[in-house]
């Protein structure tokens, strides 16, 4: 299920991320104009997990090159690759950001969330219903509904807003009152040890170096590596079946165009009004106009559709017993260094395989995955441990405190026993249902209750999901295997993550 940070989460991250402020309008004052090292690559995106062959694929003695795919898709490339330099020169300020919070919080013997909720969030006016009410009328051109559907997300947008504005003047005030030196001005990323030592900015004399900023990006880069390998294996694929079916065309003696007018359009299915009709009923939240004005678009783009369907099928029927051999590596998922300190835990406490879970208590598809993991620990036995760590969704109003309740119950130590209860019960989430559960489990209810009441376990609660969004967590359940984020939560795609686990553990 995909996450939507809740506000709180959101407003720390605002916090932290108030970077664009720094790194587009201001520049340190005459940083040293330092040249690249060779500890740091040429390419200064980092986005190419390594470099693409010359020929990328061969298809019936025919290469398709770098070149030729490049050509193609380099504008969306080079697009990606500027949001990653972008970001990296970001990201520095970003840094110092989190570190004054957390020398301020120290200085103050308190929490950075706690700094916050005193600096930031009590300072805040919750927006009135008239405010919101200005707000609709002012932007109804660009607003799609009714004021009474779209109150509730414009309240949330002006708040975000206020967050946003007092959590920058806080970031100004902490600037103002610290020694923050930036070093260097052009970022590059570090390819060894010595480029990631590499000092980038000093926060009241605590450095903050290359490889510190690396992983904090890691999420963003590998995400960047990924859309730039799936745009070069979609025109790798395009380019193949072009060359099939020119191939094919020259056997026959005719042109690509009369091969697939002889081949696909007797195939292609008639759209008609009820498809039209169904279309719109199924889509009717994102389309714009009444059926009967978009009419003939929908026709025009299901048209579309069933032409590359059978296009596609065509393709799939040349490239049957051609030799086809293609050399673009999908890029490696990065290993990211997730704590597992303090957290609820089963299996083989020197396990050589850690499965890292971060779920949500009111997520369905959490309750489905999280017997499967503990079904793997079972089989493996003291080879795989399971830590378990939280990230409840903004739009489970009761996740939150079911997070919080699932601590108070482990340290009395019925965790595992009390969270069954949590995933069998997801439509019961509230407080007092949170407390008859602690009652089943006959635990200590005042001790529960004091625990719950105060918000005792929130930080813990929030030092996951800041975790998590570090290590690029935007659904749950989200699963690690030994730091490597696991695509698919199928039974035999996790196993197969442990073997390949294990074999790694035992090469080393």
């Amino acid at each position: 299920m995909k996450r939507v940070l809740s506000f709180f989460f959101a407003a720390v991250i605002i916090c932290l991320f108030i970077a664009q402020v720094y790194g587009q309008d201001k520049r340190a004052e005459n940083p040293p104009q330092t040249p690249k090292t060779d500890g740091e690559k040429k390419d200064d995106c980092g986005c190419d997990s390594e470099i693409p062959p010359e020929v990328l694929a061969i298809v019936g003695g025919v290469k398709v090159t770098f070149k030729d795919i490049d050509a193609s898709v380099g504008s969306q490339i080079q697009e990606l690759r500027e949001q990653v330099i972008r970001a990296r020169k970001q990201e520095l300020h970003l840094l110092i950001n989190s570190n004054l919070l957390e020398m301020e919080a120290k200085k103050r013997g308190t929490t950075p969330n706690a700094l916050l909720q005193a600096e930031v969030f009590s300072k805040i006016t919750e927006p009135a219903e008239a405010e919101a009410q200005i707000f609709y009328d002012q932007n109804r051109a660009q607003l799609q509904g009714e004021f009474k559907d779209l109150k509730d997300s414009i309240i949330a947008y002006m708040r975000s807003q206020r967050q946003k504005e007092e959590a920058q003047k806080f970031v100004e005030r902490l600037r103002a009152a610290a020694d923050v030196k930036i070093l260097v001005e052009d970022i590059f990323p570090p390819a060894d040890e010595a480029g990631r030592a590499r000092v980038l900015a000093m926060v009241n004399k605590v450095s903050i170096t290359s490889g510190e900023l690396e992983d904090s990006l890691k999420p963003l880069i590998f995400d960047a590596q990924e859309r730039i390998y799936n745009l070069r294996q979609r025109q790798i694929d395009l380019r193949i079946n072009d060359i099939l079916l020119e191939q094919e065309a020259k056997k026959r003696n005719i042109t690509p165009a009369a091969l697939l007018e002889a081949e696909v359009t007797p195939k292609l299915k008639k759209i008609t009004d009820a498809d039209a009709e169904k279309f719109y009923a199924e889509n009717r939240a994102t389309l714009q106009g009444a059926y009967v004005e978009i009419k003939d678009k929908i026709i025009e783009y299901l048209t579309a559709v069933e032409r590359d369907r059978a296009e596609t099928e065509f393709a799939n029927h040349l490239r049957k017993g051609v030799a086809i051999q293609v050399f673009l590596k999908e890029p490696e998922q990065p290993v990211y260094r997730i704590a597992v300190d303090d957290q609820p835990s089963k299996g083989g406490a020197n396990a050589q395989v850690t499965i890292i879970e971060f779920t949500d208590y009111e997520c369905p598809a959490c309750a489905a995955a999280h017997p499967l993991l503990e079904g793997l620990v079972k089989e493996y036995g003291d080879r795989v441990k399971l830590v378990v760590r939280d990230f409840p969704l903004e739009q489970h109003t009761h996740a939150a405190k079911a997070a919080e309740a699932a601590e108070a119950a482990r340290e009395q130590g019925k965790y595992w026993e009390y969270i069954a209860l949590l995933f069998q019960n997801q439509g019961m989430l509230k407080v007092e249902n949170l407390k008859e559960y602690a009652t089943l489990l006959q635990l200590d209810r005042k001790r529960f209750d004091e625990a719950l009441d105060s918000g005792k376990h929130a930080e813990k609660v929030q030092r996951d999901q800041r975790d998590g969004f570090r290590a690029g967590v935007d659904a749950t359940p989200t699963v690690f295997i030994n730091g490597r984020r696991i695509k698919e939560k199928t039974r035999e795609n996790l196993k197969a993550a442990i073997e390949a686990a294990l074999k790694e553990v035992a090469k080393k």
